[in-house]
C-alpha cells in the first residue's frame, strides 16, 4: 500500500481485515481420520497416480497440454511473451494446470530486472512451497523449501509490486491452500493400481492358485511339524518360480494334488479397474471416453466429449489461470487482459457457427451490436468513413 492510500484508508477509517487461521507447514499432510483409511500425502500420491497410474496421468495431461496450446486473444505483446515463455524448459500454462489439479496450488514466482520489470515468470514445486502468515493470518510471505534450505519470498518487493503469484482453488476447510483434484482421486487411483497388480499376479500363475497337497491316508494322521517343514521347503526349492513352470511332480506317501481355480466372479477385476478409472476421469474432469474407457456412453461421440472438455473443464480452468496472472501483474499490465480465443478453438467450431448464425439473422440488432455479441471491437466508423 503506498504512502497516500495509507493516507485515505486514515482518513476513511478503513475497516480491519478478519483474521485467518494458519496453516501447517504442510499443506498436503492430513490426519488420519479413523476406519483404517491412511492418511494422504501429496508425494506418495503423485507418483502412484502421475507416474504409476496411465488413467491419471493422461487425464492431467489432456487437461494441461490443451491449456498450455489453447490460442489466445490479441493482448499486450509483452505480457504475451511473458505467459508463453517456458518455466524451466516447460511450457508456463500447462506447469501451472498440472499444478492446480494435482495440488490444488500454483505459485508463479515474479522475476525482475533492474528496473523492477518482470522478465520472467517462474512457477514454483508447490509442495515445496508455505505460507509464513502475520499476526492477523494473512500471508506476509512465503517460503521456499528445497534441500534442507528455506528461502524467504517476501510478499511483496520495496515498490509494493508482488513478488509471488498464489493460484488456488476452493478449500473449504482452509484458508490458505486450496483443494487439488488429486485428493479426490486417491482411492480411486489406489484400486485401480491393486486391480492391475492383481491381475499381472494372476497372468504371472497362469490365472490361477497353482493347487494344494492333500495328505490322505486311512487312518487319518497328520503331517509332524518336521515333516510338513520339509515338504514345504523342498516345493519351494524344487517347484516354485517361473523357472520351474511345468516341472512334473512325483508324489509318494499319500500326498495327492488337487488343482485349485478362481471362479469367474472372483477373477472379473476389468469391471473394479473401469470403475476405478472412471472416478479418476470424474475427479479430472475428463469425459471417459476420452481416455479410451469402456461401457461408458453418456456422450454420443468424441465430438461431444471433446467439446464438453473445454465448456466444462478446459476454460473455466483457463480463465481462473489467466485471472490470477493478470491480477498479480496489474501493477506493471494495468489493462491486461488474457482468455483464450474461442474463434480459434476446433473444438468449440460448430458453437461459434451457431452463435453466429443467429446473431446475423437478428434483424433487429445494428452492426454494433452484433459485433457486441460476438466479442469483437467496437468498428470505428462506416466503410466510406474509413476510406
Amino acid at each position: 500500500m503506498s504512502f497516500i492510500d495509507m493516507l485515505v484508508a486514515a482518513f476513511k477509517g478503513e475497516s480491519a481485515r478478519v483474521p485467518l487461521a494458519r496453516g501447517p507447514a504442510s499443506p498436503w499432510f492430513f490426519a488420519d481420520s479413523g476406519g483404517g483409511r491412511a492418511p494422504f500425502e501429496y508425494n506418495a500420491a503423485v507418483r502412484r497416480a502421475y507416474l504409476e497410474n496411465p488413467v491419471a496421468q493422461r487425464a492431467v495431461r489432456l487437461v494441461a497440454e490443451g491449456i498450455g496450446g489453447a490460442p489466445l486473444k490479441p493482448a499486450d505483446s509483452k505480457l504475451l511473451a511473458l505467459v508463453s515463455e517456458t518455466s524451466a524448459g516447460q511450457s508456463l500454462l500447462e506447469t501451472l494446470a498440472s499444478h492446480l489439479l494435482l495440488h490444488g496450488n500454483a505459485y508463479v514466482q515474479v522475476l525482475k530486472d533492474a528496473r523492477g520489470r518482470p522478465v520472467e515468470l517462474f512457477a514454483l514445486r508447490p509442495e515445496r512451497v508455505s505460507i509464513v502468515a502475520g499476526e492477523n493470518g494473512w500471508p506476509s510471505a512465503y517460503a521456499y523449501d528445497v534441500a534442507g534450505k528455506r528461502l524467504a519470498i517476501p510478499l511483496l518487493d520495496e515498490d509494493a509490486a508482488p513478488n509471488l503469484i498464489h493460484l488456488r482453488h476452493f478449500h473449504p476447510a482452509d484458508d490458505h491452500y486450496g483443494a487439488g483434484c488429486l485428493s479426490a482421486a486417491d482411492q480411486a487411483v489406489a484400486i485401480h493400481n491393486a486391480a492391475a497388480e492383481w491381475n499381472r499376479q494372476l497372468l504371472e500363475n497362469a490365472a490361477r492358485p497353482s493347487g494344494a497337497l492333500v495328505y490322505e491316508t486311512e487312518d487319518g494322521s497328520a503331517l509332524t511339524g518336521d515333516q510338513f517343514e520339509r515338504l514345504k521347503a523342498e516345493l519351494a526349492s524344487a517347484f516354485a518360480g517361473a523357472g520351474n513352470a511345468g516341472r512334473p511332480m512325483v508324489l509318494e506317501g499319500g500326498l495327492k494334488w488337487q488343482t485349485m481355480a478362481l471362479s469367474p466372479a472372483d477373477m472379473d477385476f476389468a469391471t473394479l479397474k473401469a470403475a476405478a478409472a472412471r472416478d479418476i476421469a470424474l475427479a479430472f474432469g475428463v469425459p471417459p471416453m476420452l481416455l479410451g474407457l469402456p461401457g461408458d456412453s453418456t456422450y454420443a461421440n468424441y465430438r461431444e466429449a471433446n467439446r464438453a472438455l473445454w465448456r466444462l473443464t478446459l476454460l473455466p480452468l483457463a480463465a481462473k489461470i489467466f485471472a490470477g496472472l493478470c491480477e498479480g501483474l496489474s501493477p506493471w499490465f494495468p489493462e491486461a487482459n488474457l482468455a483464450v480465443d474461442l474463434d480459434r478453438v476446433p473444438a468449440l467450431a460448430e458453437d461459434r457457427e451457431r452463435l453466429w448464425a443467429q446473431v446475423s439473422a437478428a434483424d433487429f440488432l445494428d452492426p454494433q451490436e452484433k459485433r457486441a455479441l460476438l466479442g469483437l471491437g467496437e468498428m470505428k466508423g462506416t466503410f466510406h468513413e474509413q476510406k
